[in-house]
């Protein structure tokens, strides 16, 4: 009885001892240094980082209360969700409605589509500024249409942010197009049988059938898109600085500048807290839209 009791208590132990490499390593490369920074956020702690921390309470959060550069890179970051979020949602759906049919050659679509995800964001990103420069393809392009002058499309300050976000839309309806492709894949086609013989075809179809089972993984890419979006970076660096001027910038990228261009380690600390407690709420949005449709 005992040797029983002492086996199953070991079985329910091994999950834990496999998960447990997993679990410290997280606890060393991501736990420790979140609750680090959450520390330095209540202190000051400069560019002399020979010098210990010294705690201020509120003060930086006060201090990004009235720092407008932050609204403002707030207010460039809600506007990139708006701008990316919606598209990466729809145009994706459609992508892998197209490349789920059975048609001739429709591998190469589905890789053609996928390439742009495999790019490494530092090339996509050199590649795109070369693209959108004053005598680059684009603008050679609208010459040959009429376009007397160039568009700078990186350099004005109402253009700048759009022109990064057609990168991240470019980069990112391969990947998304996957996650759908297999949502697709599970339907089954009897479903599409019963309602042809309803009279149901065509596009109709895919507002009847597709939409309502494909529901769970619209919630699941609206909200990697989200998040995604929310820590853009890469584009910003290697394109536009965050400029010009501060059109542009991100709070990801205020973060980094603040953090390794100013060494205000501390106040960059605050800045990913705010960022941080922004991300973990889209988290918990998903996780409930999630429950609630799988209801």
């Amino acid at each position: 009885m005992n040797y029983q009791k002492s086996l199953i208590n070991q079985q329910k132990l091994t999950p834990y001892l496999f998960l447990f490499p997993a679990i410290a390593l997280l606890g060393l490369t991501v736990f420790f240094p979140a609750i680090q920074a959450f520390a330095l956020s209540f202190t000051r702690y400069e560019y002399d980082i020979t010098q210990p921390p010294e705690w201020i309470g509120i003060a930086n959060f006060q201090r990004l209360w009235q720092d407008e550069v932050f609204w403002q890179t707030i207010k460039n970051t809600l506007l990139y969700l708006i701008g990316v979020v919606p598209i990466l949602i729809i145009l994706p759906l459609g992508l892998a409605i197209l490349v789920n049919q059975k048609l001739r050659g429709i591998n190469w679509f589905r890789t053609a589509f996928y390439t742009p995800v495999v790019i490494s964001m530092v090339v996509a990103g050199i590649a795109w500024k070369a693209f959108y420069t004053q005598n680059g393809l684009l603008n050679q392009f609208l010459k040959q249409l009429g376009f007397t002058e160039g568009i700078p499309w990186l350099t004005d300050p109402q253009l700048a942010l759009w022109s990064v976000m057609l990168v991240t839309i470019w980069k990112g309806l391969g990947y998304y197009m996957v996650i759908y492709l297999a949502g697709l894949q599970s339907i089954s086609p009897e479903l599409y049988e019963a309602a042809a013989i309803d009279g149901s075809d065509g596009w109709q179809k895919h507002l009847d059938i597709t939409l309502p089972l494909m529901r769970p993984y619209l919630f699941l890419v609206g909200v990697i898109s989200a998040i995604s979006a929310t820590k853009v970076f890469e584009e910003i660096f290697i394109m536009t600085q965050g400029g010009p001027g501060n059109s542009s910038k991100t709070v990801v990228y205020y973060l980094y500048e603040r953090a390794f261009q100013d060494l205000d380690i501390s106040y960059a600390c605050t800045i990913g807290l705010v960022l941080f407690l922004g991300i973990l709420g889209l988290s918990i949005i998903n996780l409930k839209l999630t429950a609630e449709s799988n209801q």
